[in-house]
């Protein structure tokens, strides 16, 4: 899951994928709250799961777990 949602991250924000780690801070990348809420919809399309943010979400790992636990 880390793989695909880097490289969904790397191709919105247009960077190299392997610049994103899971501790890469959506805010070192510029992204804020509307963009978040535009890029989690992105994924529910993509994985197919419904995902509704509870929470603020600081870094990639925290998105990524976050998509994990609910595609369970």
């Amino acid at each position: 899951m880390f793989e695909k949602i880097a490289a969904y991250v790397a191709n919105q924000m247009d960077i190299p994928a392997e610049d994103i780690t899971r501790d890469t801070t959506f805010e070192s990348l510029g992204i804020d709250s509307l963009d978040m809420v535009e890029m989690v919809m992105d994924l529910e399309q993509e994985i197919g799961v419904e995902l509704e943010l509870e929470e603020k979400l600081a870094t990639v790992g925290e998105l990524v777990d976050f998509v994990e636990s609910k595609a369970d």
